[in-house]
């Protein structure tokens, strides 16, 4: 068992839900604007970040509700987790009554997520695939996080100086050493998260095409795996960086790119449907991934765009992986291929506030 308890207070929609969670997949339906995806938003937050909807802590309070700020409490691994914001206030976590920063909540659990928002994910900007590929790879290499800041914080710094028309060397090099040295290190995680999640791909059993993926340039390059190599083109581009006031080139500028099937299409160029269940490939290669490690999946909205028979195909697989799912969808019959695997929750408004029940 992963999450086996969660608690809402006054977290979007929900004003107080006590639910009890096992290993069957869960699947809660109920019509658009009743709560459902708030649900799933609520258990994205016991992973570090802003969770799936990737928003600020003060937007995820209840409207309507006491001026207190939201609160979520989970039981998971045997832990006791809370996280909560007051309001106009950062979020904080607590981890057996003991305050701990976010990044520690990446080892205690992985959380994956596929929400309607990540449709586009091959036709938007290299900034959203990027984003894409460092939560897979936080969720397998949980030091990712830590080396996210430790070369976002340099990088700010660089920046300014740019910004500010700062030229004078000195005051870069010690910037440009540290850039390096976590940028390396981010890449290298990129590019074993990569090859991890190919190898957990497997169309022939799945039904879900399987994918060559690749760490694009972009901007940067893909090899920076070298400090010398970074830190070295990083003081060259400093009079192009200078003109711009800002970081052209390095790890941040990377892009992730996908092609797939017999004629090598790229993701970009397939069509709606092929990029969806390219994405849902990803997606559950990401989870087999991590058969070692405790997983939850939150899927949203994703059956509605699935003919019969892919949608009974990832039943089929979800009840196979080694991980805690929860589904979302407007209608009962959208889980009718789970048969009897699944527990099922529909899920409403009273008086403006969501309210949730178990089907038998």
């Amino acid at each position: 068992m992963t999450v086996t308890e969660l608690s809402l207070a006054q977290f979007r929609s929900w004003s107080r839900l006590e639910l009890e969670l096992d290993r069957q997949p869960l699947a809660i339906f109920g019509p658009n604007g009743s709560g459902k995806t708030n649900i799933l938003e609520a258990l994205s937050m016991l992973a570090p970040g802003r969770g799936l909807r990737g928003v600020a802590a003060r937007d995820q309070a209840r409207h309507g509700g006491p001026d207190a700020g939201w609160r979520i409490r989970a039981r998971v691994q045997d832990h006791d987790v809370e996280t909560s914001a007051p309001p106009e206030g950062s979020r904080t976590v607590v981890l057996d009554d003991k305050q701990v920063p976010q990044t520690v909540l990446g080892r205690l659990l992985r959380v994956i997520w596929l929400v309607p928002a990540m449709d586009r994910l091959w036709t938007d900007p290299p900034e959203t695939r990027r984003r894409f590929l460092d939560r897979i790879t936080l969720s397998l290499c949980p030091d990712h996080a830590e080396l996210a800041l430790a070369y976002e914080k340099p990088m700010r710094e660089r920046n300014r100086l740019l910004k500010d028309q700062v030229g004078d060397p000195a005051w870069y090099r010690a910037l440009e050493a540290q850039m390096a040295r976590a940028g390396a290190a981010l890449t290298r995680n990129r590019k074993d998260a990569l090859t991890r999640i190919m190898a957990a791909q497997d169309e022939s059993a799945t039904g879900f095409p399987a994918a060559v993926l690749a760490l694009l340039p972009g901007e940067g390059r893909a090899d920076d795996t070298d400090e010398e190599s970074i830190a070295s083109r990083l003081a060259d581009m400093r009079p192009r960086d200078l003109a711009a006031g800002r970081s052209l080139t390095g790890p941040h500028r990377a892009d992730l790119g996908a092609h797939w099937g017999p004629a090598n299409t790229p993701a970009a160029l397939s069509s709606t449907g092929e990029q969806k269940a390219l994405l849902l490939s990803l997606v559950l290669a990401n989870a087999r991934a991590l058969s070692d490690q405790p997983v939850v999946l939150l899927l949203d909205e994703v059956a509605a765009h699935l003919d019969a028979d892919r949608r009974a195909a990832l039943y089929d697989q979800l009840v196979d992986l080694p991980a805690q799912t929860v589904l979302t969808g407007t209608g009962a019959e959208l889980f009718d291929a789970f048969k009897d695997r699944a527990r099922r929750m529909a899920v409403g408004k009273q008086d403006g506030i969501s309210a949730i029940r178990e089907i038998q």
